[in-house]
């Protein structure tokens, strides 16, 4: 299996194809890369893809869990990048995968090409210190409690039960001390970056949203032209991002709405050539 080593955490990552622009696969919490299959198998036949795992979770061992962090786990994509020496890319991330790009686009802007941001959001506000202590007390007190209720909550009464178990199963499986370390550190860049990042942004952009997290903590599926806070958040401070909703599902975009998302993506990867060749 391919990885990269580094001095406290060995990436997993998995690569075919070939062709421009190359596109980057990176999954939410307590997720995996197996996650974006779909999308890998189909892109794989026309171009360069790679999914990664990011550190601490699956394939991915991690030396010290509390290492675990938005800024680690981008820093780490963008050494993937580089030790694969890949163009621009188009960077596509899934839930706290979508920090993470808005990340790594923040650290090396000349490695990125487009920006997917499939069903992400904003749970965190105010002082970022605050909102990191308020969340690492309540995942503390009862940590499995927490992530079994969050992760159920990510399915409607459409999912497929049998989907929403595993995944289920597979979150909690993951060890609590890399959830207990970046979830509440996840909250205060939401507060603290997550307005940076997207201000940042100068390339190509899809918003690809299936859910909402209210104001109650509860996500809910959204419907065709849907409005809430987090769109409201994007076109403040990234206003050349486009937004597309993919109605009626839960969270997990991709797998639930497989087809749905490879065109989004691929409407998305049109936009990427014209914006490279009136730069040349």
């Amino acid at each position: 299996m391919p990885y990269l080593e580094l001095p406290d955490a060995k990436i997993f990552y998995q690569s075919r194809g070939d062709g421009e622009p190359p596109i980057v696969f990176v999954h939410g919490a307590l997720c995996s890369h197996e996650d974006w299959n779909p999308q890998f198998e189909h892109f794989g036949a026309r171009q360069r893809v790679v999914a990664c795992e990011l550190r601490g979770h699956g394939k991915s061992p991690v030396a010290d869990p509390d290492s675990c962090s938005i800024e680690a786990f981008a820093s780490d994509v963008v050494a993937l990048m580089r030790a694969l020496d890949l163009p621009p890319a188009v960077l596509v991330g899934h839930s706290m995968g979508c920090r993470v790009v808005l990340e790594a686009n923040l650290q090396a802007p000349d490695r990125v090409a487009g920006l997917v941001l499939n069903d992400g959001g904003r749970l965190g506000q105010g002082d970022p210190e605050a909102a990191e202590r308020k969340l690492r007390a309540e995942m503390a007190a009862a940590y499995e409690k927490v992530m079994g209720a969050l992760f159920a909550g990510m399915f409607n009464e459409k999912s497929d039960p049998e989907l929403r178990d595993r995944l289920v199963r597979r979150a909690l499986a993951i060890p609590q001390a890399v959830g207990l370390a970046f979830f509440p550190r996840m909250i205060a860049w939401d507060a603290g970056r997550l307005e940076e990042a997207l201000a940042s942004v100068r390339v190509p952009t899809l918003v690809l949203q299936s859910t909402f997290t209210n104001a109650q903590r509860v996500r809910v599926s959204l419907e065709p032209r849907a409005d809430n806070y987090w769109f409201e958040v994007v076109r403040e401070h990234a206003p050349s991002a486009r937004i597309q909703i993919v109605p009626g599902i839960g969270h997990f975009t991709m797998l639930e709405a497989p087809e749905q998302t490879i065109r989004a993506i691929a409407g998305l990867l049109e936009l990427v050539p014209k914006l490279r060749r009136s730069e040349r």
